[in-house]
């Protein structure tokens, strides 16, 4: 929502809500009144997102090769394009499919640097040398790399915010760790055998807690780091 808020005034065309996964975002970018289309490589979220009513089309294809077939007003991508390479000709491209004063707004976790998410890879790297493709772990560009690649391609506007996110407690482990097993550390974990990943949470979880200390009914306060940006040609 903090992202929609940030978009202008927008030209005549549709939407396209890019990896809308389960349609989270979908109600509220159907309230500005244009064809809604979402774009997801998976099935089952296109299910999830079919079911929230808000979208006109949804297109299942690779983010990193769609094209939209028409120019459109606003390409609104939400915490998905860091999974995808080479930002600095996926943006361009996206950009070109913008209609004449239409936007490009996006939304990236900002949070490689932190604890949560560097233990993951320095223990890792540490108990199982060599078994993880460093370039299949998610990341962003600076934001001055960003800044660059956009200011070429029209009004950029660039902001980070860092959420108190309140996580409920989890009954198999700490809070943390289960919220960043199931996305930062999916490409770290796929590459280990079974054994070989219950050694890895076992060695996360014996650390985490000290650097997210949980409260007296096991619910710990996380900070997590947010990059946004929004281009308008």
């Amino acid at each position: 929502m903090d992202l929609l808020r940030a978009v202008g005034p927008l030209p005549d065309g549709g939407i396209v809500d890019l990896g809308c996964g389960s349609g989270a975002a979908g109600p509220a970018l159907a309230r500005l009144g244009r064809a809604l289309t979402g774009v997801d490589l998976s099935p089952a979220m296109l299910d999830k997102a079919r079911a929230t009513g808000a979208y006109t089309t949804l297109v299942e294809a690779d983010l990193a090769r769609w094209s939209a077939p028409d120019p459109v007003a606003l390409i609104f991508s939400n915490a998905v394009l860091h999974w995808l390479p080479d930002h600095a000709a996926l943006l361009p491209r996206l950009a070109a499919m913008l209609a004449p004063g239409g936007t490009l707004a996006v939304q990236l976790p900002h949070q490689n640097n932190a604890l949560s998410h560097r233990l993951w890879v320095s223990l890792a790297d540490e108990m199982f040398p060599g078994r993880v493709d460093h370039a299949q772990i998610p990341g962003i560009l600076l934001p001055a790399e960003y800044h660059r690649i956009l200011s070429e391609l029209g009004h950029v506007s660039l902001w980070e915010t860092e959420y108190y996110q309140d996580l409920d407690p989890a009954t198999d482990g700490h809070p943390v760790r289960r919220f960043t097993e199931a996305t930062f550390a999916r490409p770290i974990l796929a590459p280990l055998d079974d054994s070989e990943r219950r050694a890895l949470i076992a060695a996360y979880e014996a650390v985490i807690g000290k650097g997210y200390p949980d409260g007296p009914t096991g619910r710990v306060l996380f900070p997590f780091r947010r990059l946004f940006f929004t281009l308008t040609t």
